[in-house]
């Protein structure tokens, strides 16, 4: 039997074009704690969701839902160039588009487009939403990739339109399940540190040079426990069921006032 797996819908978005690459019975849903509680609640074996973009930066509901909320494990990662289009009805040209629609990541990163052609940009749910409310107006268009414009039969008019060429977003795949130690594991762990400590940061980062051990990112969000106060979102080389894995988290445990392993798996 195939396994269900939940995306960030509906159809025809960047998540949608992520879940494709791991397989073909997906259920779309609306928000992205609504993406992961269809694992939690066995509706859904796995789920994928977006957690950084290359421009943009952390997608904070995603690294939020897994500090705070959801006890779910990384188990993959899958990265998607994104390429934002200019999505318009057939038939239509540049100079009869008024109005162009699109989410606001999307928009924000067509700015440059969007202001050299004088079209005033609005706010869509998602990339597929937008493109399906341009349907019969010529004097609107929407920005997104090309399987939303294929979902509605509508034309890219101008394509690869983004301000910055090497856009791309990283998606996580969640399971409840964990995964076995391959040659090219990474590990993402969360954590904060005592207040009351100096360089408790510094000591924490300390750990993996004296071990060798090549952290690929550090990012700091606030823990909702007051101003100045934060966790931080670590990725490493390694597998957690490594033997010098284990003792590094273990002596990162000991030395941080909150500490939580988000999974071990290969890297893309």
């Amino acid at each position: 039997m195939s396994e269900l797996i939940s995306f960030l819908g509906p159809k025809g978005t960047f998540s949608h074009e992520a879940a494709t690459l791991l397989g073909e019975d997906l259920i779309p849903y609306c928000t992205i704690p609504a993406v992961m509680e269809s694992v939690v609640n066995d509706q859904c074996v796995k789920c994928i969701v977006p957690i950084e973009n290359s421009i943009e930066g952390p997608v904070g509901i995603t690294l939020d839902s897994l500090a705070h909320k959801y006890d779910l494990n990384i188990v993959g990662e899958v990265i998607i160039p994104i390429k934002q289009n200019l999505i318009v009805n057939p038939g239509c040209r540049l100079e009869d588009i008024n109005d162009v629609y699109s989410h606001s990541q999307a928009i924000a990163q067509c700015q440059e487009f969007i202001s050299k052609n004088n079209i005033q940009p609005h706010y869509a749910v998602s990339t597929a939403s937008a493109a399906k409310s341009i349907i019969g107006d010529n004097s609107k268009a929407a920005i997104g990739n090309v399987k939303s414009a294929e979902l509605y039969g509508l034309e890219i008019l101008e394509a690869n339109i983004q301000d910055v060429d090497n856009n791309a977003t990283r998606f996580v795949v969640l399971s409840k399940q964990d995964t076995d130690p391959t040659d090219v594991d990474k590990t993402s762990i969360i954590f904060s540190i005592y207040e009351d400590r100096p360089g408790s940061l510094y000591h924490i980062l300390g750990i993996f040079e004296k071990n060798n051990i090549n952290m690929t990112k550090i990012e700091s969000r606030p823990s909702k426990q007051g101003l100045g106060k934060y966790l931080f979102f670590v990725d490493f080389y390694g597998h957690c069921k490594d033997d010098i894995i284990k003792d590094i988290l273990k002596e990162i445990e000991d030395n941080t006032y909150f500490f939580k392993v988000l999974g071990s798996y290969p890297e893309f």
